[in-house]
C-alpha cells in the first residue's frame, strides 16, 4: 500500500507558487521604485525653483555668504529648539 496522496491539479505547486510570489515581489519594487523616482524629481524642482533669483535657498545662500558667523548662531539656536522638543 502506498501512503503518497497525489497533488491535486487545482493547487499550484511549490515551483508555480514561488514564481508567483517572485512575481509579485517584482512588481511590487517596481512600482516603489516608480513612486520613489517621480518624488526625487518633484525634489528636484522644487530645490531648482527655490534657487532662482528671489527663492527661498537663494535668499538664505546670499545671507550665509554676507553673514557666515550669525547664520551660524541662529542654525544652532534652531537646532537647540527642536532638540528640546523632544
Amino acid at each position: 500500500m502506498s501512503f503518497e496522496t497525489p497533488e491535486s491539479p487545482l493547487q499550484p505547486g511549490l515551483g508555480e507558487r514561488a514564481i508567483d510570489t517572485a512575481t509579485d515581489v517584482s512588481r511590487t519594487i517596481t512600482e516603489v521604485s516608480d513612486g520613489l523616482r517621480a518624488a526625487v524629481d518633484r525634489l528636484s524642482e522644487a530645490i531648482a525653483s527655490s534657487r532662482r533669483p528671489g527663492g527661498a535657498l537663494a535668499a538664505v545662500s546670499a545671507i550665509t555668504r554676507e553673514a557666515p558667523l550669525a547664520s551660524l548662531f541662529v542654525a544652532f539656536l534652531f537646532g537647540v529648539a527642536v532638540a528640546r522638543r523632544r
